[in-house]
């Protein structure tokens, strides 16, 4: 889910709505809880010289816009296979919006996504497949577990950090990379 929903989105689900929309940049956190509820952000950054979400927000035709990207995020969401200790778990969007970054031809697309696996004492699991890629823009992905949890061991691509009591991931992605199409987070309870 890391990888690929960043990858895909930022290069396919704004091509499918303005083909001069340009993707620059895309980042994720997953704040996970200890009833093994995570909570997904994701924020993809683009240029947009001709301002067609402007215009669209002008016209008052943005909200239909933003549920058709809603619609689209969760389609490659169900294409993903996200496991939370061996058994299938299914991230489900709950919000969708457009924000600026300083002006109308920087629009960022920001999704806020939910989804739960049931955790143990111990060792548990996260895992999920998808289709390989390169890259075509950097971005970065940060994992915050709970207080008193650590990372044991991980498979993920790019350049990753293990921070503050090995409970939080950073991942940098660059454009070029190769991304395998497979991850795992093993973490203790």
């Amino acid at each position: 889910m890391i990888d690929r929903v960043v990858y895909i989105l930022l290069t396919n689900l704004i091509r499918i709505v303005n083909e001069y929309v340009i993707p620059l940049h895309a980042r994720g956190i997953f704040v996970v809880s200890i009833e093994g509820i995570i909570n997904q952000v994701l924020s993809f950054d683009y240029y947009d010289p001709d301002q067609y979400y402007a215009e669209l927000d002008e016209k008052g035709e943005l909200e239909d816009e933003l549920a058709i990207i809603a619609e689209n995020m969760q389609s490659f969401l169900d294409e993903e296979t996200v496991k939370i200790n061996n058994k299938r778990v299914w991230p489900r969007v709950k919000m969708v919006d457009l924000v600026y970054l300083g002006s109308k031809t920087r629009p960022s697309i920001v999704f806020f996504i939910v989804f739960r696996g049931e955790f143990h004492k111990g060792i548990n699991m996260y895992e999920n497949s998808y289709e390989s890629t390169t890259v075509e823009y950097n971005y970065e992905i940060y994992w915050k577990f709970p207080e008193g949890v650590e990372v044991v061991d991980y498979v993920l691509d790019g350049d990753v950090d293990l921070l503050i009591e090995r409970n939080i991931l950073v991942v940098k992605v660059s454009k070029g990379e190769r991304i395998r199409g497979y991850e795992k987070i093993l973490f203790l309870i």
